[in-house]
């Protein structure tokens, strides 16, 4: 949908305008679309990790459903903070919020294969880290001179690098500890590769909507075809409630330092992340510079959904750049449209059924789509460090960063002597590359040529 018809040129840039409701409703829906799969897939991943079994025929089904319940219903909660706002919190912008990927280096080796015990800490460093999050919209401002694009550009392309081995597992049929018998048939990989060709089809061949919707369109397909060859099984989604309330502390609470300080570090690069987002919504949206009103806003809003997520077991939130595409291509910057999104979300996820239905997503369809989204968030590191000048200092900093991080990630037997703590938090990859970037670039010289 365009901004044909909708209002007037300055309407569509004025945040606070509300279009008709025939009009208001569907581009509302058009910003679920955008951004439901990348939304629900760190649930499923997070949930796989900590050992819950995927398919309706799990004994784990309902915790399953529950973690993807919670990513769409504190999606929308989170994205009521942005666009309606409270107090300071949210920058009053078309910001949709989400679950973020890129917390999950640090959250699948969190709670591998520790159940509902590794999700008890997982969540409490959730809560504490969006606490976190939020005290950063104070000064987030300031903290910009330290992450140019060398390090964020390094830190991105880490996150992709860290996630691209999960989706492969998982087109292949999953995990080790998880896989089954046709671990990498090509009864198994049939189904992930649809998805692939199907998405990429949209993605060059279409316009618009179907475009952004690229990858959850090649889910469907996929979907459809591992449903025709009998790999989908509906055995338990009857039993899903009709409706079912949030619960507090769901999987309790239990503190654990590595997941913490690894929430808390994790914080600083989406609220960076937002910082982007806010500029690139006001500057495509309505041609102007995001005013500091609307950076802190959006940062509060980010650590608040997060913390509050947390709470009742869900993930971390952060925007999502996807919709400030969208904003782009239909024209229409009210905050009001995304606002009807938000709620459309909450409904998705008061109801366990639609969670169900999501979670029968066979393990090597939903391993298409990671392979497709991991990848373009490497490319998207790559993108930003093509912005770098290339000099011997900047080259210095990337080697090093990027062998030692990914290099621990690969062989994480070499820190075996280190205390639990220290391991999760370096074995991970990604903070020892980000930290490492972040102090030579602080440290060394500007003049190295």
């Amino acid at each position: 949908m365009t901004s044909h018809a909708i209002g007037t040129p300055e309407q569509l840039r004025d945040p606070n305008y509300t279009p008709p409701l025939a009009k208001a409703v569907p581009l509302g829906i058009q910003h679920v679309l955008a951004m439901f799969a990348s939304n629900v897939t760190p649930a499923i991943i997070v949930a796989g990790a900590a050992g819950f079994g995927f398919g309706s025929d799990s004994p784990d089904f309902p915790m399953m459903i529950y973690m993807i319940q919670m990513s769409m219903l504190f999606a929308g909660i989170a994205t009521l903070f942005q666009t309606i706002g409270l107090g300071p919190v949210g920058a009053r912008l078309p910001i949709v919020q989400g679950t973020s990927f890129a917390f999950l280096p640090v959250m699948i080796p969190a709670v591998a294969g520790q159940g509902v015990a590794g999700l008890a800490g997982l969540m409490t460093g959730v809560v504490i880290g969006g606490i976190f999050h939020f005290c950063l919209g104070f000064f987030v401002g300031r903290l910009r001179f330290a992450l140019p694009p060398l390090v964020t550009g390094l830190i991105v392309l880490m996150i992709g690098l860290s996630l691209i081995r999960v989706g492969i597992q998982y087109a292949a049929g999953g995990v080790p500890k998880l896989g089954t018998d046709d671990f990498g048939t090509f009864a198994m990989w049939f189904p992930a590769l649809v998805v692939i060709v199907v998405t990429l089809c949209i993605k060059f061949f279409t316009r618009g909507l179907m475009s952004v919707s690229a990858v959850l369109l090649g889910l469907i397909a996929g979907y459809v075809v591992a449903l025709l060859m009998g790999q989908v099984n509906f055995g338990n989604v009857g039993n899903a409630a009709a409706f079912a309330p949030p619960m507090p502390f769901r999987w309790g609470t239990e503190f654990n330092t590595a997941i913490i300080l690894g929430m808390c570090f994790m914080a600083v690069i989406s609220a960076i992340e937002t910082v982007g987002d806010v500029s690139g919504i006001a500057k495509g949206g309505a041609g102007r510079e995001a005013t500091d009103r609307e950076i802190s806003g959006a940062t509060f809003a980010d650590g608040l959904g997060t913390a509050v997520s947390g709470v009742f077991g869900g993930l971390p939130n952060t925007s999502f750049s996807q919709n400030v595409g969208l904003i782009s291509i239909t024209g229409v910057m009210s905050r009001h449209v995304v606002t009807i999104g938000a709620l459309f979300l909450i409904l998705c996820g008061l109801i366990p059924k639609v969670g169900a239905i999501v979670a029968t997503v066979p393990i090597n369809v939903l391993g298409g789509g990671v392979i497709i989204m991991f990848g373009m968030v490497s490319a998207a590191g790559i993108n930003m460090l093509s912005e770098v000048r290339w000099n011997r200092r900047n080259m210095v900093i990337l080697a090093i960063s990027l062998s030692v991080g990914f290099g621990l990630q690969l062989e994480p037997t070499a820190l075996q002597h280190l205390g639990r703590t220290a391991q999760i938090l370096l074995t991970s990859g990604l903070l020892p590359a980000a930290a490492l970037s972040i102090i030579l670039n602080l440290v060394l010289p500007e003049d190295i040529d």
